[in-house]
């Protein structure tokens, strides 16, 4: 890696590497800049223009999303001028945007909401021709309404240069421009993952979860952080639990090996949690039925199992199958049980076939 380079932000003396963008360098020195259209899983988009920033020498504001950084570089986040001009952008967007916030599945985890507080936009400052679009409700997963749509372009981004499955794109143009599929036609498996990337992407509430709606906003519901069970990727996102149930899972952006990305499965697939055929205590045989027991119980029942398997037939006669729907760690868990306590080398695995 090269040597650092040095710039200055807002009078601080600052290292970075060349290749960075300023609002990366910002961020990585928890600088603050408003962004709509930014998502760190996409490239550099510019669109929103609410990431401006000052820099020494140049006369008009240069989005800080697009502009690499440069040695000896001195930018300024925070002026008067840039506030204007926030502002200014945050009141066009409001001009067409319905003013339905306390009913609005995103309020409380909503960047334009949160950006327009922090920055006093009015709302009745460019009155301007409102949208009157129907809410898209045409698949079993993802609720569209394009009259909260700004427009920033997330989620065809995301559907474009992350899950390469081109089901969105921005259509028509000037006032009527929105994303949406070709032609207008409904999402289903032959046009869409349902990976639920866009919905992870949008900053507003004109794409959400369809399971979840109706269940509980963001303040109202307790995130708990967990990996994925379907297969051994080892994807994490958040449960989001309100009265011991989950009502959905959204995306952890921390997370080392997916960085937010889910599948079908991972974002959808949690209605066995609750099912009511789960088996949710250890059940043991007795005569021609079952009886539920503790884990205790149940473990000592399977480890005198094994001793007296062992004692009986040696440990050779004994092996470990595991799962390719497990983690690494598990089955590697697994693997070392079955080497180092049962003594034997039979160890599988399902994917090896």
């Amino acid at each position: 890696m090269s040597s650092p380079s040095t710039m200055k932000i807002n009078g601080r003396e600052i290292e970075f590497h060349k290749g960075k963008t300023i609002l990366e360098v910002c961020r990585e020195n928890d600088i603050t800049v408003p962004t709509l259209c930014h998502d760190d899983r996409l490239k550099p988009y510019g669109g929103c223009r609410l990431c401006i920033v000052e820099i020494q020498g140049v006369p008009r504001p240069l989005a800080s999303c697009t502009t690499p950084a440069e040695a000896g570089m001195e930018v300024t986040t925070e002026t008067p001028r840039l506030t204007r001009l926030r502002k200014t952008v945050l009141e066009l967007l409001l001009s067409n945007h319905p003013n339905d916030c306390m009913c609005c599945e995103a309020a409380g985890n909503c960047g334009l909401q949160t950006l327009a507080y922090q920055y006093g936009a009015r709302l009745d400052k460019y009155p301007g021709e409102q949208w009157q679009l129907p809410i898209r409700q045409d698949n079993p997963f993802i609720t569209y309404e394009p009259n909260k749509c700004i427009v920033c372009g997330r989620c065809t981004r995301i559907c474009n240069e992350v899950v390469m499955a081109g089901t969105i794109s921005i259509t028509n143009r000037g006032f009527e421009v929105m994303p949406d599929t070709a032609f207008g036609k409904p999402r289903s498996l032959l046009n869409c993952e349902f990976c639920g990337q866009c919905v992870s992407a949008c900053p507003t509430g004109a794409l959400t979860d369809r399971k979840g709606r109706g269940l509980g906003r963001s303040a109202d519901v307790k995130k708990v952080k967990t990996t994925c069970t379907y297969c051994g990727t080892g994807c994490n996102f958040f449960l989001n639990v309100k009265d011991d149930r989950v009502i959905r899972v959204t995306s952890d952006l921390s997370a080392p090996v997916n960085k937010g990305n889910l599948c079908i499965k991972g974002r959808y697939g949690y209605d066995f949690i609750h099912h009511e055929d789960r088996i949710t205590t250890p059940l043991i045989k007795d005569g021609d039925g079952f009886r539920e027991a503790s884990w205790d119980e149940a473990l000592e029942l399977v480890a005198s199992k094994f001793n007296s398997l062992i004692a009986e037939h040696g440990p050779e006669k004994v092996g470990g199958f595991s799962s390719s729907r497990c983690t690494n760690e598990e089955n590697y868990l697994l693997a070392k049980w079955v080497r180092c306590a049962v003594g034997s080398n039979n160890v599988d695995n399902c994917a090896r076939v």
